[in-house]
């Protein structure tokens, strides 16, 4: 099975004024001091680095950050601090509290600035705070198999999706689907599929199908490999590289010809140089 892709980024932007006109820092400072503030920009790093847009961390985790961190600082300042950060909305206090995740509207910003460059913009929606006009062209996908997708480029005249119809599924080509539980999945992948690289012919879809039957055991491992391939908005189940091509083969030079039909003479040297001493 692949491993886990690579979703996060290399580089979040950070502006010049960020002490200068933002409260929310000024707040930070004056209540945990620098400690405080490298405790937080540490976990927004580590939210760029992993996911892009957000940070899987619990309180069981405080410890863990505060050894990584060093310099003096422990899990209790660690947890004031986020708490803290919570409080102020310098993380978004109901995400963390429902999905466990540290994310903020200034953090998804960061990314999206990123983001909007790459071909595949695939987020969950379950994470996102910005709205659909900040971020044009984003797909987002849902962590629940039972909620469908949106997408602002593909929304319907009243910007609500309709669901896809089992019908459209079972079609003329009698198209086998999964287990509820994998069907619906399934439809967000290649409705993400459609979308970065286009439409389907039902023979594709099928063998689709058919690829994921073969590559896991159960359909709970087929899960975990469709949700990562619609995440990443790759065009199979696996992140594909571009192979180099090998370079053409030069021609061979065609062995030099005798440019006529004479044959060369072998003389005796012995014999020539005679004949000259003789003259």
């Amino acid at each position: 099975m692949a491993g886990r892709p690579k979703q996060g980024i290399d580089y979040a932007g950070w502006s010049v004024d960020i002490f200068d006109g933002d409260k929310k820092i000024d707040k930070l400072l004056d209540a945990k001091g620098w400690k405080g503030f490298g405790i937080y920009f540490f976990l927004c790093q580590r939210a760029y680095k992993t996911n892009g847009y957000y940070y899987e961390w619990g309180y069981d985790d405080c410890a863990t950050t505060a050894r990584k961190m060093g310099g003096g600082i422990n899990s209790g300042t660690v947890k004031e601090t986020v708490d803290y950060c919570l409080q102020v909305d310098l993380f978004d206090k109901r995400l963390f509290d429902e999905w466990g995740v540290l994310t903020s509207r200034g953090i998804q910003r960061r990314f999206w600035a990123v983001l909007s460059e790459r071909r595949s913009k695939t987020v969950y929606q379950e994470y996102w705070l910005l709205k659909s006009e900040e971020c044009k062209g984003l797909v987002k996908v849902s962590l629940k198999s039972d909620v469908q997708p949106t997408n602002s480029n593909v929304q319907s005249a009243n910007d609500d999706m309709s669901p896809i119809k089992k019908s459209k599924v079972n079609n003329i080509y009698n198209i086998k689907q999964f287990s509820p539980e994998l069907e619906q999945p399934f439809q967000t992948y290649l409705l993400v599929r459609k979308h970065n690289f286009g439409e389907l012919i039902p023979e594709q879809e099928n063998a689709l199908r058919e690829e994921l039957q073969k590559i896991a055991d159960n359909d709970a491992e087929r899960l975990a490999i469709v949700k990562k391939a619609t995440v990443s908005g790759w065009k199979s189940f696996y992140k594909t590289t571009t192979k180099k091509t090998d370079a053409p083969r030069k021609k061979s030079k065609s062995p030099v010809k005798n440019l006529n039909n004479f044959k060369r003479r072998d003389y005796d040297m012995d014999s020539l140089e005679n004949q000259l001493l003789n003259n």
